[in-house]
């Protein structure tokens, strides 16, 4: 098991006064699922994905990620846990404007105390394996959404993570150029990488084997690939 989330709540204070937004969420991930968690705005599903990035935690449950508990991290371990264990691909790609894609791919590697040689072959392996072999030396500004969103997948997939955490990966593209990066996420599944996509969008969240509903802080059902809803 990947992921586990049990009986997960979380809670905010606005003044003195207590605001529920998880409520007794729960769910698991094994190694290989790809799976879409699925809601409006205002649904939840954006702190669920941050407890799931270890960006945040839990106000009570359980987190277990490949089997470690994290449900009570504190900030430096959480750091430690997000750079071994989770690759993040976000919306408007968070790529540095002065690094051309490799060293924007080699990034976490640095921060992991990887050697410059390993760190500029593992980035380049990583670039291939998203199609952009021949744009490595090319900056942010030289590159089209679409690329761009590839050169964030590929530094979210060097470090080899236990776990590629998507939000709302195609919202900054178009169409075509938003197809292409949920093919590439269907490539990389197949391959063996675990994947967890945050979406408003049903197209982007068909991508994915199983949907998992959210609203108003709880899990409301799941949907298999080809299958119904089950509540």
């Amino acid at each position: 098991m990947i992921l586990e989330l049990k009986n997960i709540y979380k809670d905010y204070l606005q003044g003195k006064l207590v605001v529920p937004v998880l409520k007794d969420v729960s769910l698991s991930v094994e190694a290989g699922d790809y799976i879409a968690i699925m809601g409006p705005s205002g649904s939840g599903k954006t702190t669920l994905m941050n407890l799931i990035g270890c960006l945040d935690v839990p106000t009570s449950g359980t987190y277990l990620l490949a089997g470690e508990d994290v449900s009570r991290a504190n900030d430096s371990e959480m750091a430690a846990i997000r750079n071994r264990s989770i690759g993040f691909v976000f919306q408007q790609f968070n790529l540095l404007p002065r690094l051309n894609a490799l060293d924007n791919v080699a990034l976490p590697l640095l921060y992991a105390g990887v050697s410059k040689k390993e760190r500029r072959e593992r980035a380049a392996a990583a670039l291939e394996k998203v199609g952009l072999d021949d744009r490595m030396e090319f900056r942010p500004n030289q590159l089209s959404g679409g690329q761009c969103q590839r050169v964030a997948i590929a530094r979210a997939i060097v470090g080899e993570p236990k776990l590629l955490l998507a939000d709302e990966p195609t919202g900054a593209l178009d169409s075509k150029s938003g197809e292409q990066v949920m093919e590439l996420f269907g490539k990389l599944n197949q391959e063996g990488s675990t994947i967890v996509v945050i979406t408003h969008e049903q197209q982007v969240a068909d991508c994915a084997e199983t949907i998992y509903y959210i609203l108003d802080g709880e899990i409301q059902g799941e949907r298999r690939k080809g299958g119904t809803l089950h509540e």
